[in-house]
């Protein structure tokens, strides 16, 4: 398999970071840009994301690269500290979902 589908939401408000559209399907090569040996990880989808479909204020997605505090990761529907976290090796047709914990007051 040469490319994987992944399903991507944003809610919490972090959808107003992407023109206010919180689904996406993103199409990404089955194996790591970072290393063609090694399968796709979520790493590589948080960076595709940073440096594809953010135009501005990629801080407030991005920390020292990795999702910034305060954004729940689910992956198909678990946290994603059970799933290895950025070291989560993607599969064709997961669903990932970033949920923005801070709120304004």
């Amino acid at each position: 398999m040469s490319d994987l589908t992944i399903n991507v939401e944003f809610s919490g408000g972090m959808e107003l970071l992407f023109n206010n559209v919180r689904q996406h399907k993103i199409t990404l090569p089955a194996k790591s840009p970072l290393d063609n040996s090694k399968p796709a990880q979520l790493r590589d989808l948080i960076f595709y994301i940073r440096d594809n479909m953010m135009t501005e204020k990629k801080d407030l997605f991005v920390e020292k690269d990795t999702v910034r505090p305060g954004i729940l990761v689910l992956i198909n529907n678990v946290d994603w500290e059970l799933c290895d976290e950025l070291d989560y090796e993607l599969e064709d047709k997961d669903e990932i979902v970033f949920i923005s914990t801070l709120h304004g007051g």
